[in-house]
């Protein structure tokens, strides 16, 4: 069976609606071309372009310590890694036993909720020099690479962060769905597991990827525990080259593996409002 043709009326609107997107685009552009110009104009004008240019924006410096700190992004990346990875299992159990209700579990809630507070207050880069350099000066542990330093402070720091995301999603779903999972038989921790906590983290997944996002620019910050990263790198072809070009070509390092994931935040972020919106006026 043959779909229905569509009528006059709806080809004008179609053709209307193709008019006005390509108009829109057309707009687009040309102001972005413009404002580019603009800036582009004002900034070569100004008395210090020249030198500022030879500082951060050598051609030749670039290319000669793309490697070194391209290899020292490779270490960034495998941080990462690992604190992803730490910070989910760390995070979703603090998450969880700041949801327990039980009054026998009050002195875990008590513990969670004082890590939460003083995690999330502690800036990061005292987090890094309390673990990176107050551990080791204990002497109760092996000696261990700074990296792994880096990635426990940033563990303990973003975890934090996530617990609390996560306990606003669990406690965003409806109560009626516990109790519904309960009478079928489910367990506390069966609920917990099949029924709260996939409908938590699908409402909070675009904030919870903002975190992730924001932990990929930090743990760039591993380099003052003296690991060679690729901030460590550019700071040391920066000190044999007089020239801040490396910083930059770190810089743009991190934002070329930040923006994938930004874009996909930002495409759940609308289909989750798309999907919120249906059948209202926006």
């Amino acid at each position: 069976m043959t779909a229905p043709a569509p009528s006059q009326v709806e080809l004008e609107r179609r053709l209307y609606r193709r008019q006005r997107g390509r108009r829109s685009v057309v707009v687009s552009v040309v102001s972005t071309l413009v404002v580019i110009a603009v800036v582009w104009v004002g900034v070569v004008n100004t008395p210090g372009w020249a030198a500022v240019q030879q500082s951060f924006f050598d051609p030749q410096t670039a290319v000669d310590t793309f490697p070194a700190v391209l290899l020292g992004l490779w270490l960034n990346i495998r941080i990462l890694f690992f604190s992803a990875i730490g910070v989910a299992v760390l995070g979703t159990l603090l998450a969880v036993v700041r949801g327990l209700r039980n009054p026998v579990f009050f002195p875990l809630r008590v513990l969670a909720t004082a890590y939460t507070d003083l995690f999330r207050g502690l800036p990061l880069i005292i987090v890094l020099y309390l673990v990176g350099f107050g551990i080791p000066g204990l002497g109760i542990v092996p000696r261990q690479p700074p990296e792994v330093w880096g990635t426990i402070a940033i563990v303990l720091t973003y975890s934090s962060y996530v617990a609390e995301v996560l306990r606003a999603g669990m406690e965003a779903v409806h109560p009626s769905q516990r109790l519904a999972a309960r009478s079928l038989g489910l367990s506390h921790a069966g609920t917990l597991r099949l029924v709260v906590l996939p409908q938590a983290i699908r409402k909070v997944t675009p904030a919870l990827m903002n975190d992730f996002v924001s932990m990929q620019k930090d743990v760039g910050l591993v380099s003052i525990l003296g690991a060679v990263d690729a901030v460590r790198s550019a700071q040391i072809a920066q000190a044999e080259t007089y020239n801040f070009t490396p910083y930059l070509v770190a810089g743009l390092l991190f934002v070329v593996i930040s923006l994938p994931l930004i874009r996909v935040t930002d495409a759940i972020a609308r289909r989750q409002q798309r999907r919120e919106q249906i059948g209202g006026t926006v």
